[in-house]
């Protein structure tokens, strides 16, 4: 799997890590709902970092479709749902 993080680039995931990535994103994806700062702060921070540790960077020229794109890594909750609220933002 491509995660893309704004800003930063993309990572390609193992299918052995996924889950786990899952797991983190729909703890992200809880806050944002529940409009929480706090803890979509340090949800943001959990998942940027699980895909940093597992995931294998890929060159800046390489381009490939993202199958996940995570906010930029300071983005604030009002940030990270004015970009959901964008038309072609999927939200799943």
């Amino acid at each position: 799997m491509i995660v893309r993080i704004l800003g930063e680039g993309q990572y390609e995931v193992a299918d052995d890590d996924r889950e786990g990535i899952h797991a983190l994103e729909s703890e992200l994806n809880d806050a944002v709902e529940s409009d929480d700062d706090v803890r979509f702060a340090a949800a943001l921070a959990a998942v940027i970092d699980e895909v940093r540790r597992v995931g294998t960077p890929l060159a800046a020229d390489t381009f490939a479709s993202s199958e996940r794109v995570l906010p930029f890594s300071d983005a604030t909750l009002d940030e990270t749902k004015a970009l959901l609220a964008e038309p072609g933002v999927d939200d799943d």
